[in-house]
């Protein structure tokens, strides 16, 4: 298309109008032209009207919760003191050491507090008579009104599962609604203009094959955009820091994600995605205000108005300040259609910190279950591309070892030595360092080290992320600059914690005069940081060899993302 060739200023500036980027989260879209200074942010997910003696489903806004056991309990009451211990050993930035208000001294004052009742009401419900809600305006929708809630990406992922809605091609559908819906009703944009327009999907680090390739023919043969390319996150995210190397550190509303990129490519061996994020954290904050007696007695996370008050409350009230000691008077608001408005004044202690640093005491996110360990995985094949990663690691295995048998044949001293490990440089050279030719070859990637009965903390991850760089010089690094982006980690005070924390692990051999920790890069928004990576990336010169034309995809098919992605597919 020769509208994506012009490489002149002018020209420029309007290629950047004609570039949508798409970042979608478990909880949040985030959508924008390459030249808008931020996106759009609606809630990204679809309610359908559920029809006639249909299945009732509906996605929950919050992670939800397991049945609390006594082991359970147990586990989550010896991790609280544990973190309250150690807050209560440190020190305020003047010298002396903290203290805190027992939550019985607490929970008294809470259990005192009566709302204060409003004579004006929360609004009501509205009522909408369309089959399908979308984005922000299901907030407003009656739950008993008939309609099933979806949300299409649940813990960093497509959201498949058994029942109404949880196909492929059901999940698919509804991104396609949601997509074009962002498009038309929030950036003005006509589905029948898209051709000139071209787009940059933002995916998961770690990622699923079978999963791009369908979001690839969404966005090109069913949206129609005239081109697109793919970007992992935390690639963006160094792009959007304006960093040339990070370990980067990635906390969502329901997943959270560690790797290492430098110049523009994630190692492989060091992503890990974990099953936690913010609306764990949520979770977990609601347990410990429930400890000392939490005035608002009828919460429930489940409902969708609770979730939200449950979530602003975490972030008005949680962070990591340690010169913030004793109980502090809070009030917030409740409002719910048809009701009247109830304020609540309360006390609060240290569960405002220790919900935060539950990330690195990750037991008490066990309120929501077990939390899975994902690593990156060699495909497995595609029947669509015969020449993948497991076709060239098989030949060049078969190329090396007649190399080998025929420099054994030669004479000493003409025989040419061949490089260790060559058959893994052909394959992932960026991923991996060499290794001797042996057995460990053919292994799929290590898991995370987790212990018996644990989940793994934040610092672990970024630990073991790092030390699976492929040179120390790069480790080193890494160490000195960890960047943290994603919406869930937006704590006063958590980078100074994590600095503290991750310095008195690091290997003396590879400490450094200064490590970086940065939580708020250029000052904007550390949830916007991936999309403005993508926004600054898409509008570099290089960037017009990435694109994949409609025509190409249904041509060449998935077989282009080899040579057109910048990751290793």
């Amino acid at each position: 298309m020769p509208v994506f060739q012009d490489s002149g200023a002018e020209q420029m500036q309007m290629q950047t109008q004609a570039i949508v980027i798409i970042h979608p989260g478990s909880r949040n879209l985030r959508m924008g032209r390459a030249s808008d200074a931020n996106p759009i942010t609606i809630l990204h997910a679809v309610a359908r009207k559920r029809r006639q003696n249909g299945l009732v489903h509906r996605d929950p806004f919050l992670p939800p919760l397991v049945p609390r056991t006594k082991e359970l309990t147990q586990t989550m009451e010896e991790s609280r003191l544990q973190v309250s211990h150690t807050l209560q050993s440190c020190l305020q930035s003047d010298g002396r050491r903290r203290y805190a208000t027992p939550p019985q001294q607490i929970a008294a004052f809470n259990r005192r507090s009566n709302p204060e009742i409003q004579s004006t009401t929360g609004g009501g419900w509205v009522k909408k008579e369309q089959e399908v809600v979308i984005g922000d305006d299901i907030l407003t929708l009656d739950p008993e009104s008939g309609y099933n809630l979806h949300f299409p990406y649940k813990r960093g992922d497509l959201n498949l599962h058994s029942g109404p809605g949880g196909s492929l091609k059901a999940v698919l559908a509804d991104l396609k609604t949601i997509w074009e819906y962002a498009l038309i009703e929030k950036m003005n944009i006509p589905l029948r203009d898209l051709k000139h327009y071209r787009a940059v999907l933002i995916i998961p680090d770690i990622y699923n094959r079978w999963y791009l390739r369908e979001l690839m023919s969404l966005i090109l043969c069913e949206i129609g955009f005239g081109a697109c390319f793919l970007l992992q996150d935390h690639v963006a995210a160094t792009f959007g820091a304006g960093l040339g190397y990070a370990c980067v550190v990635d906390v969502g509303e329901e997943k959270t994600s560690v790797s290492c990129v430098e110049d523009g490519m994630s190692h492989r061996n060091t992503r890990v995605r974990i099953d936690y994020g913010g609306g764990d954290i949520t979770q977990s904050f609601l347990w410990l205000l429930q400890k000392s007696a939490f005035p608002y007695k009828t919460c429930d996370p489940s409902n969708q108005l609770d979730a939200l008050l449950l979530d602003q409350l975490k972030r008005d009230f949680c962070h990591v300040d340690l010169n913030i000691c004793g109980a502090q008077e809070k009030s917030f608001m409740v409002k719910k259609p048809q009701l009247p408005i109830e304020v609540y004044t309360m006390q609060v202690g240290d569960e405002c910190l220790i919900a935060p640093l539950s990330l690195f005491q990750p037991e008490l996110l066990k309120i929501t279950g077990a939390h899975s360990v994902h690593i990156q995985k060699r495909s497995t094949g595609d029947s669509e591309d015969p020449h993948d990663e497991n076709y060239l690691r098989e030949t060049s295995r078969k190329y090396t070892k007649e190399n080998l048998e025929q420099s054994s044949e030669m004479p000493e001293e003409s025989a040419i030595p061949v490089a260790a490990g060559e058959e893994e440089v052909v394959v992932d050279n960026v991923d991996s360092a060499p290794i001797a030719l042996n057995s460990r070859d053919l292994e799929a990637p290590k898991d995370f080290v987790v212990g018996p009965q644990q989940v793994l903390g934040l610092d672990q991850a970024i630990l073991q992320s790092i030390d699976r760089c492929p040179t120390e010089d790069l480790k080193r690094k890494m160490y000195s600059c960890i960047l943290v982006v994603g919406s869930g980690m937006k704590f006063q005070g958590i980078g100074m914690w994590l600095h503290n924390r991750i310095s008195l692990q690091i290997p003396y051999m590879f400490r450094t005069e200064q490590m970086d920790v940065i939580t708020s890069p250029k000052d904007i928004d550390p949830g916007v940081t991936v999309w403005k990576g993508a926004a600054i990336l898409s509008c570099l010169e290089s960037a017009h060899e990435l694109w994949i034309s409609r025509q190409e995809w249904e041509l060449i098919g998935v077989r282009i993302l080899r040579e057109r992605a910048l990751f290793m597919w």
